[in-house]
Formats: C-alpha cells, structure tokens, sequence
C-alpha cells in the first residue's frame, strides 16, 4: 500500500489504491473510476501490472479503454452493503484460478523478489472501495487457507473501513469451495 493519492493536471484525484498479495495471490482494490479519473487508474494499473478490473458496481467508463490495453474487464454488479450471489462467486474464482493458477500449482521456493513485477494483478472496484471489493477478495484469501476473520482483518489492516458487519455475518459462514467439493477416484 501506498499514501500518495494520485493527480492529473486538470486536479483530478483519486485515492490510492490498495494492494493486497497472498500466497502469490495479488489483488488491487480501487474506488470507482469515472471517465476523467480513468487516466489515473490506468497508470496505477499499469504500475501494478493488472491484466483484468472487476466492477462490482454499475459502470461510470467505457471497458474499451482498458481492453484496448490489454486490460479484461469483468462485470459483476451487486448490491451495495450485501452479498454477492453464488454465480459471481464462481466467476470470481474462476477468474482468480485463470490468473494465478491453483495453490499446488505455485511453487514459492522457485519465486524470486523480482518476480513479483511479473505477476499478474487483479484489480476489484466498487463504489468507495470498501465493501463488495474487499468482499470478493476476502473470499480469494478464504480459498488459500485463511480463515474469515483473519481475512477481514488482513484486508482492513490495509484499507480502513472495508467490509461492513453484515458482508462480515456473509464471511463466516462462507465455506470455501476447495472445503466443499469432492474428488472421487
């Protein structure tokens, strides 16, 4: 994380981003972009070598300028202060699975420091920032073995505020899906 807010010119913010890395894991949660601010964004995209944007909120930007920068941008809208419903959750590991691979798939004893630069990064946005974002990225950490509270601690750790006492009740009871599913031989 860093505490420097970004600015165009024309005096134009934007909040810092914050970085969240796990187990290989990288996500960058954001408050949502509108046209002007998109510029920005972009850069702090590109710092952080993001190759999709999830928006959890209604868009205020066209996709095209992120797709005409290799950026894939993932629509998947709920509503604000609540749960997102099963079919986002499985897009969402899906989308997490595509990018980092499954967690045997990692070998952290190969992994140097200047690999991080080369790895991918998920970037999550909703309106402010701290809710349905950090929710899905709770969710991804639950996968690799976190628990929930310490998820939610983890992610307010680094981004203040985030996720409120009922997407918290919506945490708990989540039961990761590598939990949940049954391998037969």
């Amino acid at each position: 994380m860093h505490n420097r807010a970004c600015s165009l010119s024309q005096g134009i913010f934007i909040h810092p981003p914050t970085y969240i890395e796990y187990k290989g894991k990288r996500f960058l949660i954001v408050d949502t972009p509108s046209a002007l601010s998109l510029p920005l964004y972009i850069k702090e995209f590109e710092r952080w070598h993001v190759t999709d944007v999830v928006r959890c909120c209604e868009a205020t930007y066209s996709q095209q300028v992120l797709k005409d920068r290799g950026i894939q941008v993932h629509d998947w809208v709920f509503t604000d202060g609540e749960a997102p419903s099963n079919k986002i959750v499985e897009g969402w590991l899906n989308l997490v699975e595509q990018r980092f691979g499954t967690p045997q798939e990692v070998d952290f004893e190969k992994k140097t420091p200047d690999d991080d630069y080369q790895l991918p990064c998920i970037a999550a946005h909703c309106v402010a920032g701290l809710g349905r974002a950090p929710v899905l990225i709770a969710i991804a950490l639950m996968e690799e073995g976190m628990s929930p509270l310490d998820s939610v601690a983890y992610i307010r750790e680094r981004r203040r505020g985030a996720i409120n006492n009922k997407q918290i009740k919506y945490i708990e009871g989540y039961r990761p899906r590598s939990k949940t599913q049954c391998t037969f031989m």
